[in-house]
């Protein structure tokens, strides 16, 4: 493996390195036998300082392979462990090489992780490879996901391999190059609590912290702010999947990031007629991680890395716990919060009542008992053509919407008004997972416009245009279940 020096742009530091090594392996990327481009985010290769010509080029799409290594990478496989399904594992980077951090022109530190691309001390088993469909899956999703306002790793690249992978039965290799704020999750923590010493758990967390939240570093207590800013940001994380129907489908602690971002779109879907115990994901056979059950299982994993902290944050255990405990009481009132201000948002309400919750209820239990579609009921009103949903003419939304009325007239602002304000927060369009599928279809038959028609439309999910009004359409009834699988 050649470390290759390029014009692209490249600007990598390895601070991550800097930890004890505990938390990696040194790892280069699994050489592939002919990789060519498939798709690549011009606008986020230059917020990165990147140059698209350049990463189009021969050498450019040889990176994105983990053939050739760029100046100033180190590369690694970071190690943590994770809450499976409610099960503890040791875990680690089994298919994914963290190349290095770009340090962007505007100071910004972003990893760059190669996944797909081969065998780690970390596999259990695993080849280390990925397949194309699930590959450009995360494209699509996470880059949605961007569009939509909610904090997310981003993708930069796929490339195809040359090279065919087994599963159920033989597909095309793919390799994604991911961005992140940083891949530390609640399971490293979990990882250093329970194979490392308490300095290396200490070293983690300071480093932790001086990446994500440099302002707590001189705190008193520095260990209990930070659980509780971390805590702060899945609360608004979460209320984020909820107003717009996201569902992750696998929520392990290894799949929830301290910085905050949605990662790990293996499984995950939006969801169609709202109900909170949608489930998509083929592994999930209990509904643990359910629609409806996302912000508790978020709570759940928090309080793994609370238990992981505990040594850092007193010396004496009951004290720890006792802050633990408090720190951690804060998260349902914080969900809460940003769920309720955002629904308000949604149907267009700029005053708070303390009637609201109700109002809000009244309508999910509506759209459930009517098997509505999530997104486009709120789209419909937003439009301001109520008429336009399933629950249009019954006796129990007319009701319904004399109350809403009512509610509306009793603030300030005008119709128009909230009009605008629902259309900013009412997505016109999402990842239906119809449309993603067919996209995939087309593109593992070498037909990639499907996909970019697709993220064209999703690039802009409140523009409410022309464009987008196919993509709004609902599937046709099925008499099978959607299902989802993590793509491994």
């Amino acid at each position: 493996m050649t470390e290759h020096k390029s014009i692209a742009g490249w600007n990598l530091e390895n601070s991550y390195a800097g930890l004890p090594d505990l938390f990696f392996a040194k790892q280069n990327p699994v050489p592939v036998r002919a990789p060519g481009l498939i798709k690549m985010n011009e606008p986020l290769a230059a917020e990165l300082g990147l140059d698209a010509d350049a990463l189009r080029s021969n050498d450019g799409i040889q990176v994105f392979a983990g053939n050739q290594i760029p100046e100033g990478a180190e590369p690694l496989a970071q190690a943590y462990a994770g809450h499976q399904f409610a099960y503890f594992n040791k875990l680690g980077d089994g298919r994914a090489v963290l190349l290095g951090e770009q340090i962007t022109p505007q100071g910004e530190r972003f990893d760059i992780q190669l996944k797909g691309s081969g065998r780690t001390p970390y596999s259990r088993g695993g080849d280390g490879r990925a397949a194309l469909g699930p590959m450009l899956r995360e494209y699509i999703i996470s880059e949605a996901m961007h569009a939509l306002g909610i904090p997310t790793t981003r993708s930069l690249a796929v490339v195809s391999t040359g090279e065919e992978i087994v599963r159920e039965s033989l597909l095309p290799g793919a390799i994604l190059t991911r961005v992140a704020a940083s891949h530390i999750r609640v399971g490293t923590f979990q990882f250093a609590a329970q194979w490392g010493t308490l300095e290396e758990l200490q070293a983690l967390a300071d480093y932790t912290i001086k990446r994500h939240y440099p302002e707590m570093e001189d705190g008193e207590n520095r260990y209990v702010s930070f659980l509780k800013e971390v805590i702060k940001r899945q609360a608004a994380l979460i209320a984020k999947w909820q107003l717009v129907g996201f569902i992750h489908g696998v929520m392990n602690t290894d799949n929830m990031t301290i910085s905050g971002e949605t990662i790990d779109y293996g499984p995950c879907a939006f969801m169609d007629a709202y109900d909170p115990a949608t489930v998509f994901s083929s592994i999930d056979r209990e509904g643990r991680y359910a629609y409806g059950n996302q912000p508790y299982i978020g709570s759940w994993n928090l309080a793994r890395l609370a238990e992981a902290l505990l040594p850092l944050m007193d010396e004496d255990e009951e004290g720890a716990i006792e802050l633990a405990q408090d720190a951690l009481s804060d998260f349902g009132e914080l969900y809460h919060e940003h769920w309720l201000q955002g629904m308000r948002a949604k149907l267009g309400l700029f005053s708070e009542e303390p009637q609201d919750e109700a109002l809000i209820e009244a309508f999910l239990l509506l759209m459930q008992r009517n098997k509505a579609d999530y997104t486009n009921t709120f789209r419909a009103l937003s439009m301001d053509k109520p008429e336009a949903t399933v629950l249009g003419g019954t006796p129990e939304f007319a009701e319904w919407q004399e109350q809403w009325h009512a509610r509306l007239g009793r603030q300030e602002e005008s119709k128009e008004d909230s009009l605008k304000l629902m259309r900013r927060s009412n997505p016109s369009v999402i990842p239906r997972n119809h449309r993603v599928e067919e996209a995939l279809e087309a593109a593992e038959q070498g037909n990639l416009c499907v996909m970019d028609n697709l993220l064209a439309a999703l690039t802009n999910p409140f523009a409410y245009s022309d464009e987008q009004e196919d993509y709004a359409l609902l599937p046709e009834e099925s008499p099978r279940p959607y299902r989802t699988f993590c793509g491994t």
